[in-house]
């Protein structure tokens, strides 16, 4: 066989050659759309892979981007890579202590920035080692045009090697400093490969694909790549992610795939709810959910609307994804509730990703019922953290990563996800899963969102508490939420406690932010 490398600038090379004329487009900071081709963005990502190495970029170097999505980012994921270079980007959610940390950590030498988040830049910008900040205007032209023109159209590409570095993201660092996690030429390639499989996201030339998922965020879960790699037309939200204007994006471009975190897809839902037959969307219109587990009530109920939640999980460690739930074979023969049971799962592994669950006692058996700490390995799912010994446990000796999911795996591989390690409610020495009780909650047509968290008890050690956001005009009683659950849980799981807020806390990628909560509640005092 050839020995062809798996690098990136293969997938710039289809593109331009298969789908030159198919669109690409971009909704501006203005609510202007911006629409281009893939034929051009690749011509330009060839023009800035140039532009980079005659300013002096080398191999290796990070290129950073704090930057919403749009056609420009899409150019610098493809471009840097073509001059060996390592796209960085930048969590414009972090606070900007952690951005300086990142920036500085991981040694970035050029800053690519959307004009409307330089006041954010400034924030830290004397705090880092970044020799060049590249802006990019909200309406075109600028700074980043200008650097574009010192292509010349006579500079040779350096040859690529899979095992290259391509990308590089940094962890939301919810517990410690953030952590670095650089993908190569080959996982990205690998990866989207993966992604766009029929039993993974199944994406193709027929579809039209809005990533609302930031492409500052686990590489907008290698939907860039993998559009390109498969000439998706894509559609970008730019910085407009309100419910209202992706729905409208959503209809006016016919998106047939969509993808992001649940919060995104309850506020959608909310609004078609309040406002139904105001948008006509593509029939069958995919949403990807991944993240943080989607409520399988959320899933019924955009059912109701014609449109399918796909339900994926990954992490960053792992490029991000690691599984999708498609019914199998077998779906047929399942009851309504036993498939909507097998959807809200976190479905089987993408091929090339390993999986196992292992407890105190060892590697547990696959029989759906007992749980174990899952472990990953495969050629997108990271080996270590950039420059970052002290975080070597999060990998066994014999090579898998402790991904710090409770879970438990049925007979075929699939996934559920009960609890993160540090979420696992304790209580007399039994486990509680808080997202078991979360998404049921939220099953409750009172609830619009609800997290569950562990506070200390004298006796039990740890009891469940209830966080519940109402709807809108809703009322509902404790009484009636402990009621509502009764029935699908054990007693001893059911939280001894409920109290009200306004909003749940939520990490820079939208996940519920529980350790706000128990801190929150730490001195809780039962009556």
């Amino acid at each position: 066989m050839m020995q062809f490398p798996l690098t990136l600038d293969h997938l710039v090379a289809r593109a331009e050659k298969v789908f030159p004329g198919v669109e690409v487009v971009s909704r501006r900071a203005d609510r202007s759309l911006h629409r281009t081709t893939y034929g051009a963005v690749c011509a330009r990502a060839r023009k800035l892979a140039e532009a980079l190495a005659r300013w002096g970029l080398r191999p290796g170097d990070r290129v950073a981007t704090l930057m919403w999505n749009h056609a420009a980012h899409l150019e610098l994921y493809l471009g840097a890579p073509l001059a060996a270079g390592v796209v960085h980007t930048l969590n414009l959610r972090l606070h900007p202590d952690d951005l300086a940390y990142i920036a500085t950590h991981a040694s970035d030498r050029v800053l690519v920035v959307d004009e409307v988040l330089l006041p954010l830049w400034e924030k830290f910008r004397d705090r880092t080692r970044i020799e060049r900040a590249v802006v990019v205007p909200s309406s075109g032209g600028g700074e980043y045009e200008g650097l574009l023109s010192t292509a010349e159209g006579r500079w040779t590409p350096p040859v690529l090697s899979e095992g290259d570095a391509a990308g590089m993201c940094y962890t939301s660092g919810t517990t410690g400093q953030p952590k670095g996690v650089v993908y190569t030429h080959r996982s990205n390639a690998l990866h989207a490969l993966g992604v766009a499989l029929v039993d993974s996201l199944a994406l193709s030339h027929r579809d039209t694909l809005l990533p609302v998922v930031p492409m500052f965020h686990a590489n907008a879960w290698g939907l860039p790549h993998a559009a390109t790699m498969m000439g998706c037309k894509l559609v970008f939200p730019g910085p407009h992610l309100d419910a209202v204007s992706l729905l409208d994006l959503m209809q006016a471009e016919s998106v047939t795939c969509a993808a992001g975190v649940p919060t995104v897809w309850m506020a959608i839902l909310d609004a078609l709810q309040r406002e139904p037959g105001r948008w006509k969307l593509a029939p069958g219109l995919r949403m990807v959910v991944g993240g943080s587990a989607a409520p399988e009530s959320m899933i019924r109920a955009f059912d109701k609307h014609g449109l399918t939640v796909v339900h994926a999980w990954g992490m960053t460690e792992m490029s991000p994804v690691g599984s999708v739930s498609q019914l199998g074979p077998d779906a047929p023969r399942l009851s309504e509730d036993e498939a909507y049971a097998q959807r809200a799962r976190q479905g089987r592994p993408t091929p090339w990703v390993d999986i196992r669950a292992v407890s105190e006692s060892g590697e547990v058996p696959w029989d759906g019922r007992t749980p174990g700490e899952l472990h990953v390995r495969g050629p997108w799912v990271a080996s270590g953290y950039y420059q970052n010994d002290e975080a070597r446990e999060r990998w066994t000796e014999d090579g898998w990563f402790r991904t710090g999911d409770v879970v438990t795996l049925d007979a075929t591989g699939s996934i559920k996800v009960c609890d993160r390690l540090k979420d696992l409610i304790k209580s007399g020495g039994e486990g509680i899963s808080s997202v078991d009780l979360e998404n049921r909650l939220m099953a409750h047509p009172a609830v619009k969102e609800a997290a569950v968290v562990s506070v200390p008890h004298p006796k039990w050690s740890e009891r469940p508490l209830a966080a519940v956001v109402l709807r809108e005009g809703a009322r509902v009683g404790p009484a009636e939420l402990r009621d509502f659950l009764a029935p699908h849980f054990a007693a001893f799981w059911l939280p001894d406690a409920f109290v009200y807020v306004d909003a749940i806390p939520r990490t820079s990628a939208g996940k519920f932010l529980k350790s706000a909560l128990r801190e929150r509640f730490a001195d809780w005092t039962w009556g």
